[in-house]
C-alpha cells in the first residue's frame, strides 16, 4: 500500500481533513455515533462485535471537520491486488456534500492503481456508486451471515 498523509479539502465551504486512522478502542463511541447518524445498518447495540469489526479492518480512512468525525471508509486490503470497502459512511447532515466521494478517492490513492476496489452496496445506495466510478459486476457470490 502507498502511504497517505493527511489530505485537506474544502467541500461545501468547510475545511475537511482525510487521513489514515489506525484503530483506537477509546474512539469506539465516536465511531458508533457516526454509524447512527449515517443510517448505515450495523449491530450498533453490540459494542464488542463493533470493536472486532474495527480491529479487523487494516485500512480505515477518517474524514474530520475541526477534529469532529464526519465520515469513514473501513476497508480490508492485501495491498497488492484487492481492497474490500466494508463501510463507507457520512454523517446524516453532511450526506450529498462530496465527503463520500473524497473518501473513495482517498482509498483509491492509498491502494494504488494495481489494487481493485470492491464493495457491497446497501439497496438505497445502488444509484450512488456508478456516479463515483464503480461498475456493477455479476460474478460475485455470497453466503449471508446468520446474525
Amino acid at each position: 500500500m502507498h502511504p497517505t498523509t493527511n489530505q485537506h479539502f474544502t467541500t461545501t465551504g468547510v475545511a475537511l481533513t482525510i487521513e489514515v486512522e489506525p484503530w483506537q478502542p477509546e474512539r469506539l463511541d465516536e465511531y458508533l455515533a457516526l454509524y447512527r447518524s449515517s443510517g448505515i445498518k450495523r449491530p450498533l447495540a453490540d459494542s464488542a462485535r463493533m470493536a472486532r469489526l474495527f480491529a479487523g479492518a487494516n485500512l480505515t480512512l477518517s474524514a474530520r471537520i475541526d477534529g469532529t468525525l464526519v465520515g469513514l471508509a473501513r476497508c480490508l486490503s492485501d495491498g497488492a491486488f484487492v481492497c474490500y470497502i466494508a463501510d463507507l459512511l457520512v454523517a446524516g447532515d453532511l450526506q450529498h456534500s462530496g465527503i463520500g466521494r473524497l473518501l473513495l478517492q482517498a482509498v483509491a490513492e492509498h491502494s494504488g492503481p494495481e489494487v481493485q476496489q470492491l464493495l457491497l452496496s446497501a439497496p438505497t445506495a445502488m444509484g450512488y456508486y456508478p456516479k463515483v466510478g464503480f461498475q456493477s459486476i455479476s460474478n460475485a457470490f455470497a453466503v449471508q451471515r446468520q446474525q
